[in-house]
């Protein structure tokens, strides 16, 4: 009936489930929540667009179906069919008084505020996460032991970083933390994160691997591998031994929670297809 469910709070993706040779592209998923989140007819009553999403097929237009359940919590229901308007709202009415009677969508709003990741709990002790020590990698920046000292935000006066996996083509970041809570303070970070990206990949004079930079605002940090690449923004006052430190933890730290904070296969989708959806 449909290729593709995804439950979704803004830009965050709760869940998917849906057809096996239905993947979506993230760069699809991040359009569809965009388009959707740019018009507020959506979140006024259900609505059945057309939509190409151009990494599942350039040359033809999908069919969404959008139901919000509060604010900010939507279903979207993908469907090739220009006419499945009426069986689309028969299902959404369906899973959601699934959703209703097991109080899944208050489960997701708690999840949403007590699971983000932040700067503050970022392990400095690399045993604090897992039940063993994680081997240091042989990709690993140098450093050395971290110290005590601890500035505003995280460890060794980290504010805030983007963690993107090569292979998954998605990335998390952490929360704002002091002193980047405004849009103006968080504006200008990501000119710098813009600025350092750009210099990594500059073809003419790179690309490279690690990049230590410190500015009146920030200390940049930033460290490309085969697997991920990752963009720290420290105190200007931070140490250069602290914070590659840090990086190491954060890398590590985010492996421990990639099943967590990444989307992965079709295999946890048929499971949830199975167990939790039914007969939709």
């Amino acid at each position: 009936m449909f290729l593709r469910a995804m439950i979704l709070v803004n830009f965050q993706v709760i869940s998917l489930v849906g057809a096996q040779k239905a993947t979506l592209h993230p760069d699809d998923i991040l359009l569809l929540a965009n388009f959707i989140l740019s018009s507020e007819s959506f979140r006024t009553s259900e609505s059945f667009s057309p939509i190409c999403l151009p990494r599942y097929n350039p040359m033809a237009f999908l069919y969404a179906y959008v139901h919000f359940f509060d604010e900010n919590t939507y279903l979207t229901l993908l469907t090739p069919r220009s006419d499945a308007f009426f069986d689309l709202k028969d299902s959404r009415a369906r899973i959601q008084d699934v959703l209703l009677k097991s109080n899944v969508l208050l489960e997701v709003q708690r999840s949403l505020h007590e699971n983000v990741l932040r700067v503050e709990d970022v392990p400095i002790d690399p045993t604090s996460q897992s039940t063993s020590a994680p081997a240091q990698s042989s990709q690993g920046l140098n450093s050395q032991p971290l110290s005590s000292d601890e500035a505003i935000g995280g460890p060794a006066g980290l504010w805030h970083f983007i963690y993107k996996s090569v292979y998954l083509d998605q990335y998390v970041s952490s929360e704002f933390a002091l002193p980047i809570r405004n849009p103006k303070q968080q504006k200008r970070l990501y000119k710098a994160y813009q600025k350092v990206y750009a210099s990594m990949h500059d073809k003419a004079t790179g690309p490279h691997k690690t990049q230590f930079r410190r500015t009146e605002d920030y200390v940049m940090l930033s460290w490309i591998t085969q697997d991920f690449e990752l963009y720290a923004a420290f105190s200007p006052l931070a140490d250069k031994t602290q914070a590659i430190k840090i990086c190491n933890r954060v890398c590590q730290w985010i492996r421990d929670l990639e099943d967590r904070v990444f989307i992965y296969g079709e295999s946890t989708i048929a499971w949830q297809y199975h167990h939790c959806w039914g007969d939709v």
